[in-house]
């Protein structure tokens, strides 16, 4: 047949029908523009009449307009005439309705014609039909032709058939039908170079994208694909561009993304909007989105709403989500339902939730079933839980198995957790091995821990040289030390004995004011040294019956020099009977020094009184 036409011109006439059940799966097959509707019927009309005098162009365009608006029986009759005419846009257009008709083998006839006279698109279209029934070959064949002669829809099924087979090829025509505005091409090489970059994850995984990367999800994401407008939205999320990544969510989300919905829905929330968070979480719960479900679960939780809480949960569970029935399990356990809250975590921890396992472990272990609690333990730990890794170092501390526990305690420490790096430093102190312990103690302290903060400002405070004496009793003003620093932190966190210490220092400094604020924050917190230092401030100053008060707090917590003081104070003012009672507390209290004393102070006022 001698097919007619300029092939750079079809297109721009209309003459170019895609067959509609391709374009889903491509997801960017060219429509049909809108047009108003006078014109177009004005068209139509100007058409039908040069068709009517033979115009074969007329009736290829004619044949296209009716296939376009479905109506296929109108078109048949012009789209044969002008194939008849050797008409290669109405040959190509033809194979269209045919399929569309169900006549598969017949189209593929047609686009064959078509595409041998230099139609791309019927090119493109034969390697899809020739794809659809398993002859790689052919469709390749096909599909290279329709690439090479620039058809964007026939670059992206090449590059889609070649990456099927793993071949390197694969991305040099993605890229190609990207660069020629191919939507899903976009997305699918920005996918591609993302994996290059990291492993495969969730969309909302910490990582970054190329700028390559983010530049294609830009592209396919401004050309309404809104898978591409999720991950970009993610992308700019993780940069800190909230206000960008959530217009993208915002776009995704109205296109029917419910990872999107879902995502905005945390973006609001944690820019203090949770009724507008609470409208995109159900919006994306409703299409099934469990991480939603569960999102609006912990919301009515928060408010106190436990039954409403649990219906999303179980939403959550029923959509696949392990987190639904971990957070279920949560639920329970704080209602004080043990029962039904082991058997949520059960379900979470054998799906393989490790905070699930984990949680399952802690029930087992209050219940006093230790031996059924390890195993879960240990598969939280070997999943990646940190809290696990510590428990497990609690339990076999516990069992005085300390080389084990310590293991566990070195792992969690190492993935970050703060008691783990306190128990990891206790261990090497009393191994000796002071280095090492400081370490870890820095990592514990700087985690926020008092009592790291506390033992590595007493390993500091030993290096220290001795301070100078003072001149003249007049105290020496000297910058603060390091442990003076960690002291004082562990101190501002409700340390005990790091605000005694604080006190002793500021003591020493000759700030009476400051140590006496330490020592009454201690002693009103429980300490008997702070009580005891503060009544010795306080006597020192005068007070002695406010400083009488905090020693009978702090001999009456067991402190043997404070009740031996009080033992003093009473004798002096000549209450005997009173000072002998405290001098045999201060003798059963000890130390030894302070029993001796004591005891010679107790006789004596026994003999007074007998005299």
């Amino acid at each position: 047949m001698d097919v007619m036409g300029d092939k750079a011109t079809l297109l721009e006439t209309g003459r170019f029908v895609q067959p509609a059940d391709f374009s889903e799966s491509t997801g960017d097959l060219s429509q049909p523009m809108d047009r108003d509707e006078t014109g177009e019927a004005a068209e139509e009309a100007r058409q039908r009449l040069a068709a009517q005098t033979g115009d074969v162009e007329a009736m290829s365009v004619l044949g296209a307009l009716l296939l376009r608006r479905g109506d296929l029986d109108g078109a048949e009759p012009h789209l044969r005439a002008a194939t008849a005419a050797g008409d290669r846009a109405a040959a190509n257009n033809l194979g269209v309705l045919l399929h569309q008709r169900g006549y598969a083998e017949d189209a593929a006839g047609w686009w064959r014609i078509a595409a041998v006279a230099g139609s791309a698109a019927a090119a493109h279209a034969l390697g899809r039909h020739h794809r659809e029934r398993g002859d790689e070959p052919a469709a390749e064949y096909w599909l290279r032709q329709s690439a090479e002669q620039g058809h964007a829809l026939g670059a992206y099924a090449l590059a889609d058939l070649l990456e099927h087979r793993g071949d390197a090829g694969a991305e040099q025509w993605m890229r190609i039908a990207a660069e020629r505005g191919h939507r899903e091409a976009a997305y699918r090489l920005a996918r591609a170079l993302d994996r290059r970059l990291v492993p495969e994850g969730d969309v909302g995984d910490d990582h970054g994208a190329g700028a390559e990367a983010e530049q294609w999800y830009r592209q396919a994401a401004a050309r309404g694909h809104r898978r591409a407008a999720l991950h970009l939205g993610a992308i700019l999320e993780r940069r800190g561009a909230l206000k960008e990544a959530g217009r993208w969510y915002l776009t995704s989300a109205k296109d029917g993304e419910a990872r999107a919905a879902c995502a905005l829905g945390f973006l609001l929330r944690d820019a203090g909007d949770t009724e507008s968070a609470a409208v995109w979480w159900l919006r994306a719960a409703q299409d099934g989105d469990g991480n939603a479900a569960n999102a609006l679960g912990a919301l009515h939780a928060e408010r106190g709403e436990p039954q409403t809480a649990e219906r999303w949960y179980r939403a959550a569970m029923d959509a696949g989500d392990d987190n639904g029935a971990y957070n279920l399990g949560l639920l329970c356990a704080e209602q004080g339902r043990t029962a039904q809250a082991e058997q949520w975590y059960r379900r979470a921890a054998y799906a393989g939730h490790r905070e699930a396992a984990n949680a399952l472990a802690i029930l087992l272990l209050q219940g006093g079933d230790a031996a059924g609690a390890e195993p879960w333990f240990s598969k939280a730990a070997e999943a990646g839980s940190v809290d696990a890794a510590f428990n497990l170092g609690i339990l076999f501390a516990g069992r005085d198995e300390e080389a084990v526990a310590l293991r566990w305690y070195e792992r969690a420490a190492a993935a970050g957790h703060t008691e783990a790096a306190l128990q990891v430093g206790i261990a090497r102190l009393r191994d000796g091995d002071e280095a090492e312990a400081e370490r870890h103690l820095r990592c514990a302290a700087g985690g926020g821990s008092a009592e790291a903060a506390y033992r590595l400002a007493t390993v500091l405070d030993a290096r220290r040289p001795p301070v100078p004496a003072h001149s003249l009793g007049e105290p020496v003003h000297t910058e603060k030390s390091e442990c003076e620093e960690w002291y004082e932190r562990a101190a501002s966190q409700g340390h005990r004995r790091a605000q005694v210490r604080v006190g002793m220092l500021a003591a020493a400094r000759g700030d009476v004011v400051e140590a006496a604020r330490w020592y009454r924050e201690a002693a009103e917190a429980g300490s008997r040294n702070g009580a005891f230092n503060l009544g010795l401030l306080l006597a020192r100053e005068g007070s002695d019956p406010e400083a009488a008060v905090w020693w009978a707090r702090a001999a009456d917590a067991g402190h043997g020099r404070a009740a031996l003081r009080l033992a003093l104070v009473y004798a002096r003012r000549g209450e005997l009977a009173e000072g002998q009672r405290w001098a045999d507390r201060a003798v059963a209290l000890g130390p030894a020094e302070v029993s001796e004393r004591a005891a010679r102070l107790r006789d004596a006022l026994r003999e007074e009184l007998s005299a």
